[in-house]
């Protein structure tokens, strides 16, 4: 069995941290399994989960901004995949920024005990997320066939915003990760932060019916250009909106480096604090 041996070399920590990172692969997918097969473990419907919510919410998004409201949808697709298609995306964020938020306060002993990257945790958490968004869309494709509605070629474009959704969920994670080691107060603020932000994005309706003098301040929002990616993506009727796209990927990625930054400047003191 190959040996790898840990050194320790002064000035050179951050060089040896992101080798670490690649060493201790194994690890990130013995953590990732591990979430996975815990998830769902002694529940009555198992997987189904990741189908019953969001099918849950879209029947009722429907009936509230569809049949009561009479909001529009976009071109000729029916209203429920309208709302499913964003969906996806919104569960996949919602759930990976959950897990991951927690990730470190639930793995203590761990964390404690042995000597690994702590990046490898909020991240596994984010690809256990990624198997409930991957389940979900097969329902996607289950609702098509039920509406008779042929997606557009532009499906080609959607592993792009998967991606961009991905680095949405994983840098605020981490910021809020590092946060909740140090201030347990927000283990109680994130719930609030994902139910807030589900009413401050298209899930429900169509990013056509904001008004114009409020779009600067709504663009702010990085899941409104995943959003309205996934849909462009899947219905290919609404035109794409690149300036909520282009401020996606601007505020994603200065999440992803405040959120690398601010999880490396408190993970010296992880274990001492948790």
């Amino acid at each position: 069995m190959r040996e790898h041996q840990i050194i320790i070399e002064p000035g050179n920590a951050e060089k040896n941290y992101w080798t670490d990172l690649w060493r201790y692969r194994e690890l990130f997918y013995i953590l990732s399994w591990r979430d996975i097969k815990v998830r769902y473990k002694q529940t009555v419907v198992g997987a189904a989960w990741s189908i019953v919510r969001p099918l849950l919410t879209m029947i009722v998004f429907t009936i509230v901004f569809s049949r009561i409201a009479k909001l529009p949808s976009e071109g000729t697709a029916p209203y429920a995949i309208l709302v499913y298609a964003a969906m996806l995306p919104w569960q996949f964020f919602s759930n990976a920024l959950t897990e991951s938020s927690n990730s470190l306060i639930g793995n203590t002993n761990l964390i404690t005990k042995v000597y690994f990257p702590r990046l490898i945790i909020p991240a596994s958490s984010v690809i256990t997320s990624f198997v409930d968004f991957a389940i979900s869309f097969g329902l996607l494709l289950v609702l098509m066939a039920f509406y008779q509605y042929v997606p557009s070629w532009q499906m080609i474009f959607l592993p792009l915003f998967v991606v961009l959704s991905f680095f949405t969920a994983f840098g605020i994670g981490l910021y809020l990760t590092a946060l909740n080691v140090k201030y347990r107060d927000f283990r109680y603020i994130i719930p609030f932060i994902v139910q807030f932000g589900l009413y401050i994005s298209p899930v429900g309706f169509s990013s056509n019916v904001v008004p114009e003098q409020y779009r600067f301040w709504y663009n702010l929002n990085p899941m409104v250009g995943v959003i309205d990616g996934f849909r462009w993506c899947i219905l290919g009727e609404a035109e794409l909106n690149m300036t909520s796209v282009f401020s996606a990927v601007f505020i994603s990625a200065l999440f992803t480096w405040v959120g690398i930054w601010y999880f490396r400047k408190m993970e010296r003191s992880f274990a001492d604090v948790i």
